[in-house]
């Protein structure tokens, strides 16, 4: 196997791991850095497959709190109400994106769209920020949301499908915006990350499995390794920074790099062509 595929697979696992929970957009790095890298595959079903190492983490991060899941759902009023919670946020965007998804991939998937999203997404971050800043919050626990908190993630969610915009960061300041603690709303962006992403991995997986070749299996399992390794470290670190933290350092970092990017497409410096 070519270890110049092998190599650019690792970093960009190591870049969706690190990205996924963050409101930085891992889909948008990994178009940007995957453009840099000259690494495409076909149908994007390496960047989806390695999103499941990504979501291992966030499931092995909080692995008790799944196994109570799993062991009180039926039984436990709070469990039921936890569930039934993501469920409901899941709908909308696995609805707009299971109509959409073809579309969204051919026209939107490359790195001026995403940059573009990532610069809008930062002020916006900056505005949320601002605005909760003089706005104490109303639910300070995930077990406390009840189903139209977990409605308006969903829908926050939605915005996520435009590369660039951040699934994390729609879903985490569209709660806080709703009243979520910013810790509610990371944790409860971690908990919706489960369902979505295992969702959107076994669609695209099964759509796409005529275009796995032996060399993909070698690249995706080096790529799932970093992501989940990654997404460790990345989970435990936003936690601990969230607690005494808000996100405007994300949101300058987005108007940044996203400003980087479209610097060197209008300089003619860099050919973005994904």
């Amino acid at each position: 196997m070519d270890i110049v595929l092998l190599f650019k697979a690792l970093i960009l696992g190591i870049i969706e791991g690190l990205t996924e929970f963050l409101p930085v957009s891992s889909t948008g790095h990994l178009i940007v850095f995957g453009d840099l890298l000259n690494f495409h595959s076909k149908g994007k079903v390496f960047e989806i497959a390695i999103q499941l190492g990504a979501v291992l983490a966030v499931i092995f991060e909080y692995r008790s709190r799944f196994t109570h899941v799993l062991t009180h759902i039926g039984k436990d009023p709070a469990v039921n109400r936890f569930v039934v919670n993501l469920i409901v946020a899941f709908i909308p965007a696995a609805v707009v994106g299971l109509i959409f998804s073809k579309q969204i991939k051919e026209v939107l998937f490359n790195p001026l769209t995403v940059a573009t999203a990532l610069v809008l997404g930062g002020f916006f971050i900056l505005w949320v920020e601002r605005r909760q800043s003089t706005r104490p919050p109303k639910v300070m626990h995930v077990d406390d949301m009840k189903m139209r908190d977990a409605l308006v993630v969903g829908l926050a969610q939605i915005c996520a499908l435009v590369p660039g915009t951040s699934r994390s960061g729609s879903t985490i300041m569209g709660g806080m915006l709703w009243g979520l603690e910013r810790k509610v709303a990371t944790e409860f962006s971690f908990f919706l990350a489960v369902p979505v992403m295992i969702a959107a991995t076994t669609y695209d997986v099964l759509k796409h499995y005529s275009l796995f070749t032996a060399e993909d299996i070698g690249l995706i399992a080096v790529g799932f390794v970093a992501a989940f390794f990654a997404g460790l470290l990345a989970v435990k670190a936003l936690l601990k920074f969230v607690s005494s933290k808000n996100y405007v350092p994300f949101a300058y970092y987005r108007i940044i790099f996203g400003g980087l990017v479209l610097l060197t497409w209008a300089m003619g410096w860099v050919d973005w062509n994904a």
